[in-house]
């Protein structure tokens, strides 16, 4: 048994790739990246440390900045949690299920519509560009729309509810907080359905066909396959979908504050449009405290929906 020679080591050794060392690579990427963390630092931090100093002070009616305001803005005589005449009992019911009601049937009516969108049949291409109209469009046109459409007097969609008997007079859907938060709720999920669909339609598209032929081939049905392989394998995609309309939604200003017609603290709020109400009556510090609170809360319901689902769990 021969033994290889010192040039046939050195050539050897010379021929493996050098690994590059972390800090090196990370330098090479930092011109890259930089742009992006600029943006992020700019959009997101800044703001967010922003909130947080203006939690603590104290303004004049004028805006001008006064010294330290302690947990006045929280729990003071004027505070965010503490202010009277706002209904706290509407604003944390409206709150949560203004978010769990758009994303859950938003989801549902995705699921269903995506299914319908992958099969093939004639005119599938112009019906997903009329699906994708309402993502592509304005939320404050498309909210508007909807708002003069619900007038008494002169919408088009109160006309239509009243001559195809529906309703016996037109209704003021906007007029009262209770119905302007549903009205608001519709709305919502039909400027949330074109982007849910389309992630979980692109989701459905990277299920294997073989897979499906094969389960078919076992003797497996159709809701078996469905419920067994694809939904199994829609969770990345369904995740992303739901973790993104968390956020939008339950952040989501205009829908609601357009068709909330109603003025001062009412019934219809959540604590999204409290936080626009307390900006102008009572300044930005007490608005800022309340943003606190929201950041906290959504980031909880994030929390709790990724402890329950787990996208990054591996199918089985």
């Amino acid at each position: 048994m021969t033994r290889p020679s010192a040039v046939t080591a050195l050539r050897s050794d010379s021929a493996r790739p050098r690994k590059r060392p972390r800090r090196t690579g990370a330098l090479t990427a930092l011109p890259w990246v930089t742009p992006t963390l600029l943006l992020i630092a700019g959009v997101v931090i800044y703001p967010t440390i922003l909130m947080f100093w203006t939690a603590f002070r104290k303004y004049n009616s004028y805006g001008i900045e006064q010294g330290s305001a302690g947990l006045n803005n929280f729990i003071g005589p004027a505070g965010a949690f503490t202010f009277p005449t706002v209904p706290w009992a509407s604003v944390w019911t409206n709150t949560v299920v203004w978010v769990v009601v758009v994303v859950l049937l938003t989801l549902l009516l995705s699921l269903g519509l995506a299914q319908f969108l992958n099969k093939d049949f004639p005119g599938r291409k112009a019906l997903r560009l009329v699906i994708i109209l309402p993502w592509a469009s304005s939320v404050v046109m498309t909210t508007t729309v909807f708002n003069y459409g619900l007038q008494t007097d002169v919408g088009l969609f109160n006309r239509l509810l009243v001559d195809t008997g529906i309703l016996q007079t037109a209704y003021g859907f906007t007029k009262d907080p209770t119905s302007a938060f549903w009205v608001a709720v519709f709305v919502a999920i039909y400027v949330s359905l074109p982007f849910t669909t389309y992630t979980i339609l692109a989701g459905l598209q990277s299920v294997p066909r073989d897979v499906l032929e094969a389960a078919h081939v076992d003797g497996a049905g159709a809701a078996q396959r469905y419920w067994q392989i694809v939904l199994p394998l829609l969770r990345p995609a369904i995740a992303a979908a739901t973790l993104i309309n968390i956020i939008n939604v339950f952040n989501s200003l205009p829908i609601l504050k357009i068709l909330n017609e109603t003025p001062g603290f009412n019934t219809g709020h959540t604590t999204t449009t409290l936080i626009f109400a307390y900006k102008s009556t009572l300044g930005p510090g007490v608005a800022s405290a309340l943003s606190i609170f929201n950041f906290f809360f959504c980031l909880v319901i994030i929390a709790v929906y990724l402890g329950i689902v787990k996208p990054t769990k591996e199918v089985q």
